[in-house]
């Protein structure tokens, strides 16, 4: 069919909603209906974004839109690379205008900034449920809603009554929620040895031509295309899925919290920036992890581990996003002001954990939650940086954000932007985390023990300034009141000296 033929329904699918089953779907008539895809130059550039992010969204775009037409279903299709609309707006519109279509309806995309401009392109829009995730927005409030207390650990739980994952008789599987306490292990003098290697997704032809495109198009762009080897198509992403499950999954569990420097994967999956593209479902990882356990090749540490990041705090993570926004995008509870130290976008710094966690950043596009969360969140968190910073920095170099996950993710959970919505205190912690979780502290020249001189480590030195600074509002905190106690044992002496330590450290450049 011509592009020019008339249009019933205009289905848009956006780069995050590469669902084959979604909702858009239904009903779906090859011979009246059509489907709206759009490499907006704007979607690539309102955050300075990694090369590889650019690839991976543009490639799993342009092979789901292959997919689509080999359905028989037809795709229009703006490229790029052959002058498509800046926005996904104009694009909308223009096809409006073009094709006149009785409906336009899209999948609730994955940001409220899209949302809103989708609505203000095609008033009469029809917002489709996505069947993607496990609860709906309107389940969460439900669920939140004549709740005094409304936690992730309170939303797991009844997700897993609600499903009866890792359920029996009406009891958890294995006499316990959470298998959080069995997930802490670090791995020693010895590191973590051997590790079973990641699939490779080499690059085809189609891949190949968006590598160029966005080498030539996006020069300034952070990070590096080379060595691209993600899933951009659903077969590779089941292909990660399987490897996972059958390779990694086993210890995963005992180690999911350390870290190893120059060891991107070490035994996670990796596979979120495929789920978030809605190439996998949450569903299928969730019960190949589960079926793995009943065959007996997964302990339960691991799978309750895997399924509670999913079950639980990817759809706890949705329902605040999508019940809170958009005032929850601009809150700022701990009044945190400052930049982005520069060496977030170098990996030039003389701490050894932050130069290996964001130089993988550059090079991967990835770091694992630990790395997210401990290491390069708590040191923003602790320096003062402004939250939409953080945010926006999180949004653009990472392969698998989206707007609904990484706001509260970064801002809420690792820079307490939130007041405690996402976590009912700060993650904040000294050096002494990271030399407990990693190999980093032994060869670096600071000394994780130190909060001042010389040899001070700047977590250190930031984590006792940031209690300082914050005592008051979190003397209420009854989960804060060890290390409040820790701090006022500190003569007035030792916090000036701390204070001025930390002017020190945020005053140089890495």
């Amino acid at each position: 069919m011509s592009d020019a033929a008339p249009v019933r329904r205009l289905c848009v699918v956006l780069g995050d909603q590469l669902d084959a089953d979604s909702a858009l779907f239904d009903g779906f008539d090859p011979a009246r209906d059509a489907i709206l895809m759009t490499e907006a130059a704007e979607e690539a550039t309102y955050v300075p974004q990694h090369r590889k992010r650019l690839v991976l969204f543009f490639a799993a775009m342009r092979h789901f839109a292959e997919a689509q037409r080999a359905e028989g279903r037809r795709v229009l299709y703006r490229r790029l690379d052959d002058g498509a609309p800046q926005t996904l707006a104009d694009s909308l519109r223009a096809a409006v205008d073009e094709h006149a279509p009785e409906r336009v309806e899209v999948v609730l995309p994955g940001d409220w900034r899209v949302l809103e401009a989708l609505k203000a392109a095609a008033p009469e829009i029809v917002i489709r449920e996505d069947r993607h995730f496990l609860t709906t927005p309107e389940q969460w409030a439900d669920m939140r809603r004549d709740r005094r207390r409304f936690i992730l650990e309170d939303f797991y739980r009844a997700q897993r009554r609600r499903t009866g994952w890792l359920m029996e008789d009406g009891e958890p599987l294995g006499g316990e929620w959470n298998f959080d306490k069995a997930n802490r292990r670090s791995f020693g003098r010895d590191g973590p040895g051997l590790v079973p290697r990641r699939p490779h997704s080499a690059p085809d032809d189609v891949t190949n031509d968006v590598i160029r495109m966005v080498e030539k198009r996006f020069p300034d762009a952070p990070g590096s295309t080379q060595g691209f080897a993600e899933p951009v198509t659903r077969r590779q992403a089941l292909v990660h899925l399987r490897a996972f499950v059958e390779d990694r999954l086993p210890l995963y569990g005992d180690y999911q919290d350390a870290i190893a420097q120059g060891q991107p994967t070490l035994w996670h999956a990796r596979i979120s920036a495929a789920m978030n593209l809605k190439l996998i479902s949450p569903r299928e990882a969730c019960e190949a992890a589960m079926e793995a356990h009943r065959a007996g090749r997964a302990p339960l540490n691991a799978v309750e581990g895997f399924v509670r990041q999913i079950l639980g705090w990817r759809e706890f993570t949705r329902g605040v996003y999508w019940t809170l926004m958009p005032d929850y995008a601009g809150r700022n509870e701990l009044g945190a002001d400052a930049d982005l130290p520069a060496f977030f976008w170098t990996g030039e710094t003389e701490m050894a954990c932050l130069r290996d966690s964001v130089g993988q950043v550059l090079r991967e596009g990835y770091a694992h939650h630990i790395q997210r969360l401990m290491v390069m969140g708590l040191f923003l968190m602790l320096w003062g940086a402004r939250p939409k910073a953080a945010h926006d920095w999180h949004m653009g170099m990472y392969l698998d954000a989206v707007d609904w996950v990484s706001l509260p993710n970064m801002a809420g959970m690792s820079q307490h932007a939130d007041g405690g919505v996402m976590g009912t205190k700060p993650y904040c912690a000294s050096g002494a985390y990271i030399d407990r979780m990693s190999d980093c502290c032994s060869g670096c020249r600071y000394d994780p023990k130190q909060a001042t001189g010389e040899k001070a480590c700047p977590f250190t030195t930031l984590y006792w300034d940031f209690l300082d600074r914050h005592e008051s509002r979190f003397r209420s905190n009854m989960r804060m009141k060890m290390q409040l106690s820790n701090l006022r044992r500190k003569s007035d002496a030792d916090r000036r000296a701390i204070r001025k330590a930390a002017e020190g450290v945020r005053g140089r450049p890495g």
